[in-house]
């Protein structure tokens, strides 16, 4: 085993230094928001709140929590997002792998089109018109449909199939593979890498995502949560207006920010981790022999 250089070791000392200040200044602005939503209206207000919570109380989150509205809308938002992640990821998979095909006719056209809707849109209300005329509203649909594929996220499948070696492909089409089952069977266990980075970019973008239900939902029981909490955060409806004192008002009015980012945020926090693997490992799972 080679005895790394003393200037080796010492890039590794530099390098460990930076990046752990990298860490603790992007964590900061999570750890001071957490305490926020747990600190006290005066002590918010005097800029007493750093990384540990003064003048602890729970009362914002008791407000909230106690209104089964909240409780409808986070399922809502579970339902929505499981959904539409999937319809996208099956959309947006076959999509790159035909767009992958270097021998596909017209695929100079398809890969334009694409790319043309990343800077024209229908406008709002044309696209208003579309959804009621086709029956959309008051459905998940009308949140899965009109997002469901993302150019972006599209042109990096695309991207990461075309790098894959077409010799397995071939070799499985001699082993009698259809084109499903090539990439059922073959493509996509090779693509781990890249699915969860798409599943969890969707997840991100509809989990956040209050627009489309805000225009298309009519219905508040229908509403997803970040569409509750925009309302609580303007005053409109919520816990906080239901026989609420006047301190706590006040302690909502304060801290409603913090606690906000906090329920929105926690879900996809939790669930980074297990995609974080995924991001590191491997491209190719196997190699091509010959």
């Amino acid at each position: 085993m080679v005895k790394p250089s003393r200037s080796y070791r010492v890039f590794q000392g530099i390098n460990g230094v930076i990046l752990t200040l990298v860490v603790l200044v992007t964590l900061y602005p999570f750890v001071n928001i957490i305490a926020r939503s747990f600190s006290g209206e005066r002590q918010i207000r005097a800029g007493e709140v750093t990384l540990w919570p003064k003048g602890f109380n729970l009362t914002t989150y008791e407000i909230v929590f106690s209104d089964s509205t909240f409780w409808r809308n986070y399922g809502n938002t579970v339902f929505y997002t499981v959904v539409s992640t999937a319809v996208a990821m099956v959309l947006t998979t076959c999509y790159a792998y035909v767009l992958s095909k270097k021998h596909l006719k017209g695929r100079s056209a398809l890969v334009g089109i694409a790319v043309f809707t990343m800077f024209f849109t229908g406008g709002l209300i044309p696209n208003y018109v579309l959804i009621s005329s086709l029956g959309l509203k008051n459905s998940v649909w009308a949140i899965a449909i009109p997002n469901a594929i993302s150019v972006f996220n599209l042109l990096v499948m695309k991207a990461f199939f075309e790098s894959l070696p077409s010799e397995l492909e071939e070799a499985a089409e001699i082993d009698g593979l259809s084109t499903y089952g090539i990439l059922l069977r073959i493509v996509l266990p090779l693509s781990k890498a890249v699915v969860a980075t798409m599943v969890l970019f969707y997840s991100v973008s509809f989990w956040n995502s209050w627009f489309s239900a805000f225009l298309y939902m009519d219905k508040t029981e229908l509403m997803p949560v970040t569409v509750y909490l925009r309302n609580l955060l303007a005053g409109a409806t919520g816990g906080g207006n239901a026989g609420a004192t006047t301190e706590q008002g006040s302690q909502v009015a304060t801290n409603i920010q913090a606690v906000t980012i906090v329920l929105t945020s926690l879900p996809i926090l939790c669930v980074y981790p297990f995609v974080q693997r995924y991001f590191v490992s491997g491209v190719m799972l196997g190699a091509v022999k010959g």
